[in-house]
């Protein structure tokens, strides 16, 4: 099975600058946002965290580097340099690229600025050494300037290349002797053209490309990420709103050159100028108008009221609730962009402003009458989802709840943090409430992993009401394995012929199929996974069910977070998959045969929303039975898979399924010549990553 690196992880712990990890966000996902997930990454998350197999790119912004050490070395960069030298990517901006030398020289002789020191990545096998020019302050623009940079173009190849530009420069340094270790596969990328303040040896390298193992670095004195027009022509520093026109007017060469050094690392970058898509308007609706109605009763305590207008104010978002006959442009503009939003000489809305999207008002259209129509959504076709709903709900005995009030948004953060995040907004969900989306820009995943959500993806979240009296029966650890057996249920009873589609489960919950690419070696690659979170109070779960592409898992805890019977218990959970995606991403139209119709995300959606109600309501009545313990073997990949069980000193085992009572992989230990030794170890998926492809139980820390 492949693994597809989709995040691009962004260092924020100690050392780094606000400014610093702000100007990487917004260049980084101008750039990259339709292939990756950009987002943020701790030091904490880097040691512990099971981040390097869905990362393609790991980035140091500016800052500190003494601060990097502090809380890496050792273990945390023994796993940066493996991720590294086994074919991942670095790219380290000024204190970034100080980090990843062999030894560092900064303000020699400066006895409070001064830092020298062996460095432990040695991604550069000599010094950078620096300021390449004087006057550095911290957190000031007094040493900032732009400097003039040429481009080495026969070491970029990707898109177009400029000769000479000029970039934002503050604090950096110099690649001593750089053309002396070409046989080590180091590359200047670009030299400083004006004299520098300190000894840069062989050459004045302002950039490096640096091979390690079968991965790479790259490595700027300079900061190509900064843009102009996130930089205060205001700050404090001589002449430095002179400073931002120079950087201004060669924005273009430094967009191109950023770009060329992405590629240079192996990503696929954004070709046109777009920037990250802006947050749209939210659309609410019911299956019958009355239950809509009934939905906005529930909310009424929640609502507040400013100037004749309605608000949810949550915990983390808030909505602003809007009617056909109140909706205007202006005001959709000024929900989403608020006061941070500039206007064009034409009135268009910049796109070149750095947002918080927490911090803007999220508007939802109230579809009290009829369905939203298709200009409104032109990319979900609400008609045909309801449509196809009540066809699906005909054919079996269930209340028809799920899907049956839904929240959609072309663009929105994440259908999970939504409601997850909410609380008010959670409280008031009647069961069945189901958010979905056509694209997410900041997705959720297990730890650090963000999934981005390529066209194509079917993405939702919906909420269950699961009574805390039935957890002897029917403990909610099991609604992550209901959840994957509706998915491939739904995605094979999708309509006649789709059946023996070639989809299968790995544990706990990971959706994966037969890589069409390579037919005659049975290979599987994951097109979706699920997200689990969970909160308690009162009498009653609240479980939020949908769907995420190419997200991991997160999953509940032992019996012991089951013993509460007087609790509401809100648990979010996020499913997945890649359904009508173009190549090169496998998704569920890839397999196709040509004699079958193309999925369609609202029939879909419709489909695996019904599976899962009709298996929700079983589980009530049986628990996690007989029928559905063989029906979750059926679509796993494991059956009777010899592992290696790293956290218990390397044993192997057999797997033999899931216990009944709280959902633990069974696996049988296995002695001399693969004998039975007649121990049994039962291992949480809390505490164990399965690493399908090499046969490994992970211990996860």
């Amino acid at each position: 099975m492949a693994t597809r690196r989709l995040n691009v992880l962004v260092y924020s712990g100690n050392g780094s600058t606000i400014e610093s990890v702000r100007h990487a966000f917004y260049s980084l996902r101008r750039l990259l946002s339709s292939n990756y997930a950009v987002i943020p990454v701790t030091g904490e998350t880097i040691i512990k965290e099971p981040w390097t197999a869905s990362c393609a790119l790991l980035v140091f912004p500016g800052g500190a580097d003494l601060g990097y050490c502090r809380t890496l070395n050792g273990e945390g960069n023994r796993r940066i340099r493996e991720y590294v030298s086994r074919g991942g990517s670095y790219l380290g901006f000024c204190a970034g690229g100080y980090y990843a030398c062999s030894r560092c020289e900064f303000e020699v002789g400066n006895g409070k600025l001064e830092v020298v020191g062996k460095r432990e990545l040695a991604f550069y096998p000599d010094t950078c050494r620096g300021c390449a020019y004087p006057g550095f302050v911290y957190h000031s623009e007094d040493g900032a300037r732009a400097v003039e940079l040429k481009v080495n173009k026969t070491a970029l190849t990707g898109g177009r290349v400029p000769d000479v530009f000029r970039s934002y420069y503050n604090g950096g340094g110099v690649f001593v002797d750089a053309n002396k270790y070409k046989d080590r596969g180091v590359e200047v990328i670009a030299e400083y053209t004006q004299p520098v303040a300190v000894d840069g040896g062989d050459g004045n390298a302002a950039v490096v490309y640096c091979k390690v193992g079968e991965g790479a670095a790259l490595l700027t004195g300079p900061h190509p990420e900064f843009a102009p027009v996130n930089l205060d022509k205001k700050a404090d520093g001589p002449d430095f709103a002179s400073v931002v026109d120079e950087v201004a007017e060669d924005d273009l060469q430094r967009v191109d050159f950023l770009k060329a050094c992405l590629i240079k690392l192996g990503l696929t970058v954004n070709q046109d100028e777009s920037s990250v898509p802006s947050l749209s308007r939210l659309h609410l609706s019911s299956m019958e108008s009355s239950a809509l109605s009934a939905f906005l009763e529930r909310l009424r305590e929640a609502i507040v009221v400013e100037d004749g207008e309605e608000y949810l104010k949550g915990e983390n978002d808030i909505f602003h609730f809007q009617r056909s006959s109140t909706w205007s442009m202006d005001s959709l503009s000024n929900a989403l962009h608020g006061d941070k939003t500039e206007k064009t000489d034409d009135g268009s809305m910049s796109s070149d402003i750095t947002l918080d999207y927490k911090d803007m008002v999220k508007p939802i259209m109230l579809h009290e009458e009829d369905y939203p129509a298709c200009k409104e959504t032109p990319y979900f076709n609400h008609h045909a989802f309801y449509a196809n709903l009540k066809h699906y709900q005909s054919l079996k005995d269930i209340p028809g709840e799920f899907g049956r009030w839904l929240l959609y948004g072309e663009v929105v953060t994440s259908t999970s943090t939504m409601l997850e995040k909410n609380t008010k907004l959670l409280h008031a969900l009647p069961n069945g409430f189901t958010a979905t989306a056509t694209v997410q820009i900041a997705g959720r995943g297990r730890g650090s992993n963000v999934w981005v959500s390529p066209a194509g993806s079917l993405m939702f979240s919906t909420c269950i009401r699961h009574p805390a009296d039935s957890m002897g029966r029917a403990p909610v650890v099991f609604i992550q394995y209901l959840t994957a057996m509706a998915i491939v249920e739904g995605i094979k009873s999708y309509d006649y012929g789709y059946r023996n589609l070639p989809i299968k489960l790995k544990w706990p919950n990971d959706i994966y199929v037969e890589d069409p690419s390579k037919p005659k070696e049975k290979t599987y690659v994951k097109i979706g996974g699920i997200l689990v979170n969970s909160s308690y109070s009162g009498k009653e779960y609240f479980i939020i069910v949908g769907s995420s592409p190419l997200s991991t898992t997160s999953h509940f805890a032992r019996q012991s977070s089951y013993t509460h019977q007087k609790m509401l218990t809100q648990a979010s959970q996020g499913a997945g998959i890649n359904a009508t995606n173009a190549a090169p991403t496998t998704s569920l139209n890839a397999l196709l045969p040509s004699r079958l119709q193309p999925f369609t995300l609202e029939k879909l959606l419709a489909r695996i929303l019904t599976v899962f109600e009709d298996f929700y309501h079983q589980f009530l009545e049986t628990g996690f039975s007989r029928d559905f313990e063989d029906l979750y073997y059926k679509h796993w990949l494991h059956t009777d898979q010899i592992v290696t069980l790293e956290a218990e000193g390397g044993v192997r085992a057999k797997i033999k399924g899931i216990t009944r009572d709280y959902g633990l992989l069974k696996a049988e230990e296995l002695g001399w010549e693969d004998r039975p030794t007649g121990k049994i170890w039962e291992l949480q998926s809390d505490n164990n990553s399965f690493d399908f492809l090499k046969g490994l139980l992970k211990r996860k820390i």
